[in-house]
């Protein structure tokens, strides 16, 4: 079996000019940086691409899972493979693995969002309670 490996800097020219697209490094900024990110995304553009290497892995997962969990995105797509990059120390190749997820809006994503809507039933349920007492 043959690999191609292409370093991270190339990217074909359609991947390039993605706006959706947010690549997550676990080192630059805190996790809910990227999940408040991915909200905005995703309203902006009703999906949104997110994609790490290496050790970053882990924390496109968990943004990933925290946009699913709260009912915020569902998951399109989800890509993995392994990218050649020049170790900067010995200067030879080596394989890093990438991954891609793709999440789309949710049917209920527009609700969840919207900040009136949550103070509409939050008042709602606050008079609920009030007439409920006078009874």
């Amino acid at each position: 079996m043959t690999t191609i490996a292409a370093p991270v800097t190339a990217t074909p020219a359609n991947d390039s000019h993605k706006k959706n697209r947010i690549q997550v490094s676990n080192t630059k900024k805190p996790l809910f940086f990227y999940v408040n990110l991915a909200k905005r995304y995703i309203q902006q553009h009703n999906e949104v691409e997110l994609s790490a290497l290496g050790m970053a892995i882990a924390t496109v997962v968990t943004i990933a899972e925290i946009l699913k969990n709260n009912g915020l995105a569902t998951e399109k797509k989800v890509l993995t493979s392994t990218v050649g990059m020049k170790d900067e120390n010995k200067g030879r190749l080596v394989q890093k693995a990438k991954i891609e997820i793709v999440l789309g809006k949710s049917e209920k994503f527009d609700n969840l969002m919207s900040p009136t809507s949550a103070v509409a039933t939050a008042a709602a349920e606050s008079e609920a309670a009030t007439t409920d007492d006078k009874k």
